[in-house]
């Protein structure tokens, strides 16, 4: 194993996945309401989802990624409904003063009501429907020059982006967990509706892109 491919993978996964979006507020919000250990479980499965769009562009497989980029409109909105949907549950929890917000969240993509398993799982769907973030690893690993070295070389590389993914999720949701105990339940309401105000604008974004195309 090269260290130098490994830290260059490490690089990679930390920069894409520090790039604050709505993936990154629900992680956050997650944490917030159901505490440090599905904050972390909803990050690796962010990770997850990196590291499969990190080994696809470090092995080069070129008929995969003009496939994800071919249906990146339908999977757009399909991201963008499910961005949606949980934003208005997430406000409509708040105003009801309830903590429905990370039941519905946990039990959207998995089976198992609040599960870790449901946490990590719904978090891999959604953000394998952004095949956008595909061509952020490619340009990353252009700039870079990661993915040299073969086969060996490119999987040093996928192990790299996980744990540098990883890595960034798991010091954003122990600072947010720290944070946590340390603000009152009417601030973490106040936040929880900001933050779903966000995601809706990202999810009703996402859709109207999916909708009339990024060009028009």
């Amino acid at each position: 194993m090269s260290l130098g491919l490994l830290l260059r993978g490490l690089a990679i996964g930390f920069a894409v996945a520090s790039a604050l979006g709505p993936v990154g507020l629900l992680v956050i919000r997650r944490t917030m309401d159901r505490g440090f250990r599905h904050g972390l479980a909803s990050g690796l499965g962010v990770a997850s989802a990196d590291a499969v769009y990190g080994a696809i562009a470090a092995f080069g497989i070129t008929a995969v990624t003009e496939t994800l980029v071919g249906i990146e409109r339908p999977l757009a909105i399909l991201g963008g409904v499910f961005l949606v949907l949980l934003a208005l549950r997430g406000v409509r929890s708040v105003l009801a003063g309830s903590d429905a917000l990370a039941r519905t969240e946990d039990s959207a993509g998995a089976p198992g009501r609040g599960s870790l398993r449901g946490a990590w799982g719904s978090m891999v769907g959604l953000t394998m429907a952004n095949p956008a973030t595909i061509l952020s690893f490619t340009a990353l690993f252009a700039s870079i020059g990661a993915g040299t070295g073969g086969p060996a070389g490119a999987a040093t590389v996928t192990a790299g982006v996980f744990a540098g993914s990883a890595a960034w999720w798991a010091i954003l949701t122990g600072a947010v967990a720290g944070l946590r105990s340390r603000l009152t339940a009417r601030v973490v309401r106040g936040l929880n509706f900001a933050s779903a105000v966000v995601i809706a604008a990202f999810g009703g974004v996402a859709v109207a892109v999916g909708v009339i195309g990024p060009g028009r």
